[in-house]
């Protein structure tokens, strides 16, 4: 990946970080990893969490950003869930896939996702 893509990608996911801040969430955890993958952010509302890939992008000629979470790549977005979950430092009530399209100025989520 290149610096400038990588930049990008960061750049997105302050603006969506910044984004559930404005609207009362916690942001508990930004690029968490680990050997299967990373989840972008995560956040929370008392003890509702919430999983949001971010996807940023200059323009749509290769479509809409959400349009590249795909099936198995949501799969493996629960996966990572399930496995951060299993080191929370609470017993969420209530958990929520969203997913995060930045484009320019623009942050639209789609919350609950899938």
């Amino acid at each position: 990946m290149t610096d400038r893509r990588r930049a990008l990608g960061a750049s997105g996911e302050e603006a969506v970080a910044c984004w559930y801040q404005e609207r009362g969430y916690e942001v508990v955890v930004r690029n968490w990893r680990c050997r299967e993958g990373e989840l972008d952010l995560i956040v929370r509302d008392g003890r509702a969490f919430v999983f949001c890939e971010v996807k940023t992008r200059t323009s749509d000629a290769f479509g809409a950003p959400v349009e590249a979470v795909n099936r198995a790549k949501q799969e493996r977005l629960r996966r990572l869930a399930a496995r951060w979950l299993t080191e929370a430092p609470l017993r969420p009530r209530e958990i929520r896939f969203d997913v995060a399209s930045v484009m320019g100025d623009r942050i639209e989520v789609l919350e609950g996702a899938f």
